[in-house]
């Protein structure tokens, strides 16, 4: 909650004056039932009618004050909630922005999304009703017991021995609510997990007739979330029921001591009939007040959770400068790996050296760490062995925009946005068009992209689902190569380009990019054979580096890939 307070503070003159606006309409509420009593009671037994039109005249006026204060605060509340969460939810994601992929993966994408919609909801929906209900609520509340002990003291005292009832009622309730509430909001986060999974791989269930199966699994999300709402409001909702069953058992009891007053001459009619206006207010205000607090229950458990991210510390802290000279580019030396502390590393004891414009291609089995390598090369995860050196220099006391914008890169599974292919490729950068028409060349992307209806101008669907995968290939090729960077990473992303097509491509990069490092990780050997250095993983360990000729050579799993793959042509000089 600490965290709301804080986005709230810039709005505090405004909220001052909205409550103070909110306190002159709520009074003027708490004056017309005194108004009523003293009119019935003094004025209209004396038959003055201009007397009693200028009561009735003051009555208007206090309703029209009570409505014009309470929609004006109303407003202001409303612009406060809106901009604190506007605030709020602008911070947050760029704190999702720059988490770690560790701290992401323990949060979870899901829940990330979850935490930046529903639980800013809640927040807004609370700020909004504790300016509405935390002010006017209160006052009406203890304005009318103060003006019904001014008016029948004896009355009064009924009415307050109820009252410790409904409060320890609210207080253990929503006690209750809050935990409730929280996990609610975790069973949101498997719901929008289920239904991202189910949103990307959409194409794949209809493929393998999934969709029975995909619909099975929702329903069990969509169910928990419907078990964990269900307990969370019939734990809250049962405060109602009691509350009205205290109050209205403390109205009878008014109503019965004042018949017996009135009719012992002991009190009059209009101030009775105030005082059960006065009762019904503090029921009122009771009811408002426990609604303030499911909603208070909910929008905690919102903020706890919001707040787990927004104090989530820096996972990758920069180091002070640490610089080695040195003739090499890349350096990984003896560098191991694990996802999760205490788990089998994914990779061990890795070590290699590129010069500048040298090119390294990684290869070996699914799930054997290439991608791994690449991670920690660009930082997203920090080793815990070993060392990784760029131009000399440690890549944790590098600064990440500093350390990043030496990179082009194209990740296994990269994504294409919903835009045109030229502001796929640019990609918010400061790049000139003709830097762009080169890297399309280079990539290869050309002669698809001006058969498309508009070129560079063509609308790509959301993920580019209306490209075919050599073609999203190509144009993410030429995002990457489109700022000229000193390294370039080609996960995999060859993957789909026919055989004519990938060695254009490695010949174009040769030409164009000789003095950008470049690693290339790639399942097929022909895709590699060409480099300069060659990396053989197996189950996350070097077990092969060299040359194309020397690994053919002296590592045998090399040379069997490299014959099922290429066949003779596995043996020809390079």
């Amino acid at each position: 909650m600490k965290k709301v307070f804080f986005y709230l503070r810039p709005h505090v003159p405004k909220m001052v004056l909205g409550v103070t606006i909110k306190f002159i309409g709520t009074i003027m509420d708490l004056f017309l039932p005194w108004i009523l009593s003293f009119l019935i009671d003094v004025i209209v037994p004396k038959e003055n009618m201009a007397e009693i039109l200028f009561y009735g005249f003051l009555m208007l006026v206090c309703s029209v004050i009570a409505w014009a204060g309470n929609v004006i605060a109303n407003r202001m509340a409303s612009r406060v909630a809106r901009d604190t969460t506007q605030s709020l939810r602008h911070d947050l994601f760029r704190r999702i922005s720059y988490l770690s992929c560790r701290q992401t993966d323990s949060f979870t994408i899901a829940s990330l999304e979850s935490r930046l919609t529903s639980d800013t909801y809640n927040i807004h929906q609370m700020i909004g009703m504790m300016q509405r209900l935390g002010i006017r609520a209160p006052i009406l509340l203890l304005g009318g017991i103060t003006m019904t002990m001014f008016m029948e003291p004896v009355l009064t005292l009924v009415l307050l021995a109820v009252l410790p009832f409904v409060a320890v009622t609210v207080f253990y309730i929503s006690r209750r609510g809050i935990p409730l509430y929280t996990q609610l909001q975790q069973a949101v986060d498997r719901m929008t997990r289920v239904v991202r999974e189910n949103a990307s791989g959409i194409r794949v269930i209809k493929a393998l007739s999934k969709t029975e199966y995909e619909k099975e699994r929702f329903k069990a999300a969509n169910q928990n979330i419907v078990d964990k709402e269900t307990k969370a409001n019939v734990t809250m909702a049962a405060s109602n029921p009691l509350m009205n069953l205290f109050l209205n058992t403390g109205l009878t009891l008014v109503v019965v001591a004042g018949a017996f007053r009135v009719a012992g001459g002991q009190t009059q009619t209009g101030t009775i009939l105030a005082f059960l206006t006065y009762f019904t207010i503090i029921l009122n205000a009771m009811l408002s007040i426990n609604r303030m607090f499911m909603l208070f229950s909910k929008g905690s458990a919102s903020a706890k959770r919001i707040s787990e991210v927004l104090d989530a510390p820096e996972d990758l802290q920069i180091d002070a400068r640490d610089h080695e000279d040195s003739e090499y580019h890349i350096q990984f030396d003896h560098v191991s790996f694990a996802y999760h502390s205490g788990r089998t590393n994914v990779i061990s004891d890795i070590s290699f050296a590129l010069k500048k414009g040298e090119t390294l291609g990684i290869i070996g089995a699914t799930g054997c760490g290439k991608s791994t390598i690449i991670n920690l090369l660009i930082r997203f995860y920090d080793a815990d062995e070993g060392t990784i050196r760029i131009d000399g220099d440690d890549v944790r006391g590098i600064p990440a925009g500093e350390l990043h914008e030496k990179f082009g890169i194209v990740f296994q599974n990269d994504v294409l946005f919903a835009d045109t292919v030229e502001e796929n490729i640019r990609f918010g950068r400061e790049i000139p068009p003709e830097e762009i028409g080169k890297a399309i060349e280079c990539a290869q992307a050309r002669p698809f992209i001006e058969e498309l209806e508009d070129g560079l101008g063509y609308r790509l669907a959301i993920r580019g689902s209306n490209l075919s995968g050599g073609q999203k290939q190509r144009v993410l090729i030429s995002r990457a190569l489109a700022a000229h960077p000193e390294i370039l990473i080609l996960d995999d992303s060859s993957s789909a380009l026919d055989y004519q097509t990938d060695a254009r491509l490695r010949q174009a990069l040769s030409e164009n990019f000789s003095r950008t490092t470049t690693i290339i990780v790639a399942q097929r050997a022909s895709s590699i054979r060409h480099a300069d250095h060659i990396l053989m993983l197996e189950n996350g360990k070097e077990i092969g580096y060299g040359t194309h000729e020397e690994l053919m050579a002296t590592c045998e799993p090399y040379r069997q890939i490299s014959i099922s793959q290429m066949g003779g042509d596995a043996y020809e000089a390079v």
